[in-house]
């Protein structure tokens, strides 16, 4: 089992617990550090003993185990891309989502929506769970077609309602505010979830790797591989869902008590409040399942249990 892993599963069993780890976890500054650290610091955990079972009691321990969660997938054991690294996502993710009410033409909020799903598309693909590699299973252009698929569905989808609104010239208020400050909110849940099933589909049809409490490989499961997913495609929702739909309502509140007597100002108080709730809900929502996932006995395929007398068993969820 990956270091990673063995962090998750000793000081990640609680909700809390997981919340704290990736708010230190996802601190921009990680990004700053060159692949020779990262390498060294995958060696000094490697070589500490205590990892297992005391992995931050000191400060030297608890930074090197900040950046590997960071930097490093816990499957393949590889350097991730500096931009699909956890700690990009919120700076990368941050404009696009805190623009996507400016734009009056569905072209120009296709092109923005195509690439927010873009982007989270390859997020999910470099940060999924490693056992379905392209090499062994021909996955390579299957993901590719499947990637780019779900990105261009979930752009159309999400900017289908304002070429609704234009097509037909319906402009009033009413429908206004329905498309643009009510239907963000599902409609990006959704299409966030969507993306990250379809992208890790392979996942469901070829399984992942399971483990014993002694981090022990005893096969491929695929209902491990579905739990997996399908946790992850439902904290994406949450994640964006919230992120559109909650400052949508504080920044009603904040104009019906009139809190901001400037109409100039709305603007950057909108974005501070988008970014306040995109920096609190990115915890949050990778923190809402176990990153070591464990899985029951019952729970397996029969020719997995064939081989071993545990009752639990672990796997990576991906994120």
């Amino acid at each position: 089992m990956d270091a990673n892993l063995r962090l998750w599963r000793a000081e990640g069993q609680s909700f809390f617990q997981r919340f704290l780890l990736w708010a230190d976890a996802l601190d921009p500054l990680l990004l700053l550090k060159s692949s020779n650290e990262i390498k060294r610091t995958r060696l000094l955990i490697r070589t500490d003993e205590k990892t297992l079972s005391e992995p931050t009691q000191n400060n030297q321990t608890k930074q090197a185990f900040l950046l590997s969660l960071s930097s490093v997938h816990p499957d393949t054991d590889k350097i991730i891309p500096i931009l699909l690294r956890p700690p990009a996502f919120m700076p990368i993710t941050l404009p696009l989502v805190s623009n996507h009410d400016r734009y009056h033409f569905s072209y120009n909020l296709l092109f923005l929506q195509f690439l927010f799903h873009a982007y989270t598309t390859a997020f999910t693909l470099v940060n999924g769970n490693g056992t379905p590699r392209a090499e062994e299973y021909s996955l390579h252009q299957k993901q590719m077609f499947l990637s780019l698929g779900a990105i261009s569905y979930a752009a159309c989808v999400g900017a289908l309602p304002l070429t609704f609104v234009n097509r037909y010239a319906l402009k009033s208020s009413l429908m206004q505010l329905v498309v643009r400050k009510l239907l963000p909110a599902p409609l990006f849940g959704l299409t966030s979830a969507f993306t990250v099933a379809m992208v890790r589909s392979p996942e469901f049809d070829n399984g992942i790797e399971v483990m014993d409490r002694n981090g022990n490989v005893i096969g491929v499961s695929k209902k491990a591989g579905e739990k997996a997913v399908m946790e992850t495609a439902l904290s994406r929702a949450v994640l964006f869902g919230t992120t559109f739909f909650l400052p949508e309502v504080l920044m009603y509140c904040v104009q019906r008590a009139r809190l901001v007597k400037n109409p100039r100002a709305l603007g950057p108080v909108k974005m501070f409040v988008v970014t306040s709730v995109l920096a609190g809900m990115l915890p949050v929502s990778f923190s809402m399942f176990p990153q070591c996932g464990e899985i029951k006995r019952a729970d397996l395929e029969p020719e997995i249990l064939s081989s071993t007398e545990e009752t639990e068993f672990f796997y990576n969820r991906g994120i």
